[in-house]
C-alpha cells in the first residue's frame, strides 16, 4: 500500500469517527463565497467532497453584492461573508437561520505591489506616494475596503492619496488592478498573495483597522439540504481550519 493511499484512508477514517462518513444519497449546495476566500474554499470544497460525497457550488464576490442579491431571493444556501455585518444583518432581516452563524476566520490586509522594493517593510511608501494608483476594494461591497481606508485614515494620508484611489468591486478586481499594473500598489487580503513569489508588501498590522471577522451562516434556502448544514459543520473541521491558516487567516 502507498503512502498517499495509507494517508487517504487514514483521513477517511478519521472524518467518519468525526461524523462525516461519505452520505449515501450525495446532495449539493449553492454556497456565497468573499472574494478574498477564494482560493481556501476550492480546497475546503475538494476536501469535503472527498469526506461527504457533497458537492458544494461555490460562487464569488464581494460581501455586499451578495447580500444585495439574497435579499432579492438569489438562491444561495450557505453565505460566507468577509465580515459579521452581513450575517447578523441576514439573521435580523429572516434571510439566516437563527444560532447558525459563527466566525470561521479573521482576515489580514496587506498593501501590495507587483513591482520588488516599491513597497517597504513599514509601508512608508503611503507617506512618499511614490505612485500613481492605489487600488482598494470598494468599502461599500466589500469589507477589505472599509479596512483600508481605515488604514489610511489611521496613517494620516487618506485626504493625500484619496485622488489616487481606484476602486474594484470585489477585493478580486483591486487585486488585479496590482496584478496587472493599472495601479502600482494596492490593498489586497493576505490570502491573496502569500504564495505569490516576487513583487513587494506590507502586512498592515492588526490594530491599523477594525478587525475583518469573516462569519459564515445557513441561511433559509438551504435549511432542509443536508449538504448546506453538512458544509458549515465541515468548515469547523481540524481539516478546513488547517487549509485556513495556510492562507494566512487567524481562527479561533
Amino acid at each position: 500500500m502507498t503512502i498517499t493511499r495509507r494517508l487517504g484512508l487514514a483521513l477517511a477514517a478519521a472524518l467518519v469517527l468525526a461524523g462525516f462518513a461519505p452520505a449515501a444519497g450525495a446532495a449539493e449546495t449553492q454556497v456565497a463565497v468573499a472574494a478574498n476566500f477564494t482560493e481556501p474554499a476550492k480546497e475546503i470544497a475538494a476536501a469535503f467532497a472527498a469526506a461527504t460525497g457533497h458537492k458544494a457550488v461555490l460562487s464569488f464576490g464581494s460581501s455586499g453584492q451578495f447580500y444585495s442579491q439574497m435579499a432579492r431571493g438569489a438562491p444561495y444556501e450557505v453565505f460566507l461573508s468577509a465580515d459579521s455585518d452581513r450575517p447578523k444583518k441576514a439573521e435580523q432581516d429572516g434571510l439566516g437561520v437563527p444560532g447558525a452563524r459563527f466566525t470561521y476566520a479573521i482576515g489580514r490586509l496587506v498593501l501590495y505591489s507587483a513591482t520588488p522594493g516599491l513597497v517597504d517593510g513599514q509601508g512608508a511608501v503611503l507617506r512618499s506616494g511614490r505612485f500613481a494608483k492605489i487600488a482598494i476594494a470598494d468599502p461599500a461591497a466589500a469589507p477589505y475596503g472599509v479596512a483600508a481606508v481605515q488604514t489610511l485614515q489611521k496613517l494620516g494620508v487618506y485626504p493625500g492619496l484619496k485622488s489616487k484611489v481606484v476602486m474594484g468591486s470585489s477585493i478580486t478586481q483591486a487585486y488585479q488592478f496590482v496584478a496587472t499594473g493599472a495601479a502600482e500598489v494596492g490593498f489586497v487580503a493576505l490570502s491573496q498573495v502569500i504564495n505569490e513569489p516576487g513583487g513587494s508588501r506590507w502586512l498592515v498590522p492588526a490594530a491599523d483597522h477594525a478587525p475583518i471577522e469573516q462569519q459564515a451562516i445557513l441561511l433559509f434556502t438551504g435549511q432542509k439540504n443536508p449538504a448546506a448544514s453538512a458544509f458549515l459543520k465541515f468548515l469547523k473541521t481540524p481539516k478546513a481550519r488547517e487549509i485556513i491558516r495556510r492562507y494566512g487567516y487567524e481562527v479561533r
